[in-house]
């Protein structure tokens, strides 16, 4: 699926204009915060991923997961620590401080509000154009 398609399909479900996100932002913060245990290519295979007690997620499935739609509002509170994952023993990393930034409304599948930040929205983005 094109980039600008994913942002188009983004902006339905977030009600922000296409430009709002910025794809190569999220795989910047993915590369840098998330990909030492999730994998280079989301697959859940990170080098740190042996030593953790539970297996880091194949993030390039989690549409397919979910019966075809992507979790939207799971994700966010996964990164942002609203869901949180026991993994080698304490909670994912919540990354606050990293993921700071401008607050953003963004909508779920029903329309209902999530607040998050501009970060998180890059992020997610780019999450959801890597869905296989």
């Amino acid at each position: 699926m094109s980039g600008l398609r994913i942002g188009m399909l983004f902006s339905m479900v977030i009600g922000m204009p296409v430009m709002a996100q910025d794809i190569s932002e999220g795989e910047r913060l993915y590369q840098h915060r998330c990909a030492a245990c999730h994998g280079l290519d989301a697959d859940g295979a990170g080098p740190m991923s042996p030593v953790l007690l539970l297996q880091p997620t194949d993030l390039t499935q989690l549409q397919r997961k979910n019966g075809d739609e992507f979790p939207l509002e799971r994700v966010i509170w996964r990164i942002d620590g609203r869901d949180p994952l026991i993994s080698h023993g304490s909670p994912m990393p919540v990354y606050g401080d990293f993921f700071e930034g401008r607050g953003v409304t963004v909508k779920n599948q029903s329309g209902q509000p999530i607040m998050t930040s501009q970060p998180i929205v890059d992020l997610v983005t780019w999450l959801q154009s890597i869905q296989q």
